[in-house]
């Protein structure tokens, strides 16, 4: 494989600025950079619609080893805005891989710079927290990069969840994925009693695939709707539970959301993540805020206070829910152990309770997963 290096530039909004080599499209693209620490899954990454609006930049040194293919999409296409790496790999190894990570970024318009010291960009945005960067293969003045960065509006205020959400509502019926039926023989759930199959209606503020895979092995019959459908009509569906899925953007930005669900408090089980357990929170009269640079991969130290227990959990999101805002509102049931942020809530009257992590992972571990368990034993 021939490479053709091209120069690349990220600036900052600061006024920093790094000069790499450009991967995936050229073009030029703005948006809040910030890091993921996943050491693999970054194709499920790319196409988390949770990094609408977002530059991501991949701590760990080399990306593309493994390729990409059609099975490890985690939504119908990527979501990020640009893509930072320190190394990107040409030749891929491995039997599933279709495309290398340059061709999978070009086919869909995402554009990449690499051959910058990330580890220095990682430091920089842990010290002066995530800002507005941009990446360009268009233009080489670095003062009017840095100058267009400054003058973009950031991820608050801002509804993203509009951008990714379905169009119309729609019937999901794939199980967990399973290496022996890869390509084209997806793993159905397994054998549940019909009578003991639950109706999940779950919102779509730009939910991932895996969440819904977890649901339906777990006999859940799922229809995934517009993040602005009425409570009214999801009632008339009569579900045995909803879903809040995760998603993009400033909670505060998504009010309709937060008022349907409050509509629908006390009348059916709840069971939101990420964003759908801010706009949970946000229902409850609680509040959020923004984090100073995220939390971002798959190695987040998480407890789970009525059992003591340590999990270690796959996370994305750039706002937190306000404890202070929740006392007398909702009991706290998991917390950040890094620094000690909201990672799970419940109602002592209703049937409810939310995460701030990512129970479904991919990528990720799956310590979480027994969250998908509790939702469906709410149900019943």
């Amino acid at each position: 494989m021939e490479l053709k290096i091209k120069k690349a530039v990220l600036a900052l909004a600061d006024g920093t600025v790094f000069e790499g080599r450009s991967f995936g499209a050229a073009g030029e693209v703005i948006g809040e950079v910030v890091f993921n620490t996943s050491m693999t899954g970054y194709q499920e990454i790319l196409t988390d619609p949770s990094y609408k609006g977002q530059i991501v930049t991949m701590t760990y040194t080399e990306i593309g080893n493994y390729g990409t293919n059609p099975e490890d999409s985690e939504s119908i296409k990527p979501w990020v805005e640009g893509f930072i790496a320190k190394e990107w790999c040409a030749r891929p190894s491995s039997w599933r891989s279709k495309n290398a990570i340059d061709d999978y970024l070009r086919q869909n318009g995402i554009v990449g710079i690499y051959g910058i010291d990330t580890r220095a960009l990682t430091r920089l945005i842990r010290s002066k927290g995530a800002m507005q960067g941009i990446i360009s293969t268009v233009e080489t003045d670095p003062k009017a990069l840095v100058d267009k960065a400054a003058k973009s509006p950031g991820l608050v205020g801002r509804d993203l969840v509009k951008e990714v959400t379905c169009k119309e509502q729609y019937d999901w019926h794939e199980g967990l994925w399973a290496v022996e039926y890869s390509y084209d023989r997806r793993l159905k759930s397994r054998p549940v009693d019909d009578r003991r199959r639950r109706k999940v209606v779950a919102f779509d503020f730009g939910i991932k695939r895996n969440i819904l895979r977890n649901l339906h092995a777990l006999g859940c019959d799922v229809t995934v709707v517009p993040a602005s459908t009425s409570a009214t009509d999801v009632l008339k569906m009569a579900p045995d539970g909803i879903f809040l899925s995760n998603g993009p953007g400033d909670p505060d930005a998504v009010g309709y959301a937060s008022d349907t669900i409050k509509d629908l408090i006390g009348k059916k089980p709840i069971f939101g993540i990420c964003l759908g357990h801010q706009l949970l929170a946000l229902a409850l009269g609680g509040s959020t805020f923004k984090l100073k640079f995220g939390h971002r991969g798959g190695n987040q130290p998480v407890m789970d206070l009525r059992t003591s227990k340590v999990e270690i959990t796959s996370q994305n999101h750039g706002f937190a829910v306000d404890l202070d805002s929740m006392k007398g509102v909702a009991e706290l049931t998991h917390i950040n152990l890094n620094d000690k942020t909201v990672e799970g809530i419940t109602h002592k009257e209703f049937p409810l309770f939310s995460v701030q992590h990512h129970p479904e992972a991919s990528p990720g571990p799956h310590d979480s997963a027994y969250l998908f368990k509790r939702f469906v034993e709410m149900m019943g």
